[in-house]
C-alpha cells in the first residue's frame, strides 16, 4: 500500500497504519523547508520513500530533497520522474526532459528510478509509448494510473487506463535483458539511440516553435508593408551563429547548411501570410 505523503501530519497517519511506501510529491519536492518536516517525521524508520522530481525543471532541487531523506536515516530510497510544468503547449501534460533523470540516474546508479507515464503524458494513448521510452532508457520501474471507469474518475480521468488496457500495456512493453557482455553493449547502443531520439525530438519542437514566430513576424511585415528578405538582419544571425557553433564544436560548414534551410523555411512560412 502506498500514499503521497506532503508535510509531517501526512507522515503521522501514515506511520500509524503501516502504509509500505511513502511517496513525495512535485509541489512538495519543490519546497525543501516541506521535505525537510517530511525527513524529520521520517527519521528512524524503513519505509520505502520515493521522491517526485520538482516541477520545475531543476536537477539539484530533485538531488536536494533526496539528500534531505538520506541525511534522515532513510536508506530505501527511490525516485519517480513525471515530467516538468511548463507554459510552452506540448503533446505533453508535463513535458519529460528526459536528460534531467538520465543526468540524476548517471550520478545515482543504484538509486532505484521510476517513471510515472500517466503525469508525463496526460493522455491515455500514450502510456505505452513513453512507457517504452523509459524502458529503453534503462527506468527501474513505472507507475501507472489505472480506474474501472477512467472517464468518471474523481481526478486526472484523461490519463487513466482500465485494468484491461493495463494489462495489455504490460503484454506489449518490450524489457530489454542485461546478462551478457553482449546484451550490456546491446542495452548501453539502445539507451544511447533512445537520447538521440529525445534530442531530434527537441529538435523538431523547437523548429515549429522558431516558424510560428516566423509567421508572427510575416504578419507584421504585412501589416506594414516590409519586404519578407532583411539581409542586413539574416546576415547578423548567420554571423552569431557560426561563433557560438564555434564553441560547441560545430564546424562553420554545418551551421551554414543548417541556418541557411532554417531561413529558406521561415522566409516560405512568411511569405504564405504575405501573400495569403
Amino acid at each position: 500500500m502506498a500514499t503521497e505523503v506532503a508535510n509531517a501530519a501526512h507522515v503521522k497517519l501514515a506511520l500509524e497504519h503501516d502504509i509500505d511506501v511513502l511517496w513525495i510529491g512535485a509541489r512538495t519536492t519543490v519546497n525543501p523547508f516541506a521535505v525537510q518536516e517530511i525527513a524529520d517525521a521520517l527519521a528512524g524508520t524503513d519505509k520505502i520513500v520515493l521522491v517526485k522530481n520538482p516541477v520545475n525543471p531543476d536537477l539539484a532541487l530533485w538531488i536536494g530533497g533526496v539528500e534531505r531523506l538520506y541525511n534522515a536515516g532513510i536508506k530505501k530510497l527511490g525516485v519517480i520522474h513525471r515530467g516538468f510544468s511548463t507554459y510552452e503547449k506540448t503533446k505533453y501534460r508535463n513535458i519529460p526532459e528526459w536528460q534531467i533523470a538520465i543526468e540524476l540516474q548517471s550520478r545515482f546508479p543504484d538509486l532505484p528510478l521510476i517513471c510515472d507515464p500517466s503525469h508525463i503524458t496526460g493522455r491515455r494513448d500514450m502510456i505505452l509509448e513513453v512507457s517504452q521510452q523509459a524502458l529503453d532508457l534503462n527506468y527501474d520501474g513505472l507507475i501507472i494510473e489505472t480506474h474501472v471507469d477512467p472517464d468518471n474518475a474523481w481526478s486526472d480521468a484523461a490519463q487513466q487506463v482500465t485494468p484491461t488496457v493495463l494489462k495489455q500495456i504490460f503484454d506489449d512493453l518490450k524489457v530489454k535483458k542485461r546478462t551478457t557482455e553482449e546484451v550490456d553493449y546491446n542495452t548501453e547502443m539502445i539507451k544511447l539511440r533512445a537520447n538521440i531520439d529525445i534530442a531530434d525530438s527537441k529538435l523538431l519542437e523547437i523548429l515549429g516553435n522558431r516558424m510560428k514566430v516566423a509567421e508572427q513576424i510575416g504578419a507584421l511585415k504585412k501589416a506594414k508593408n516590409v519586404a519578407v528578405l532583411q539581409n542586413k538582419r539574416w546576415n547578423e544571425i548567420l554571423g552569431k551563429m557560426i561563433l557560438e557553433g564555434e564553441e560547441r564544436g560545430l564546424s562553420e560548414e554545418f551551421i551554414l547548411k543548417i541556418f541557411k534551410a532554417i531561413h529558406q523555411e521561415s522566409i516560405s512560412h512568411q511569405e504564405k501570410i504575405i501573400n495569403g
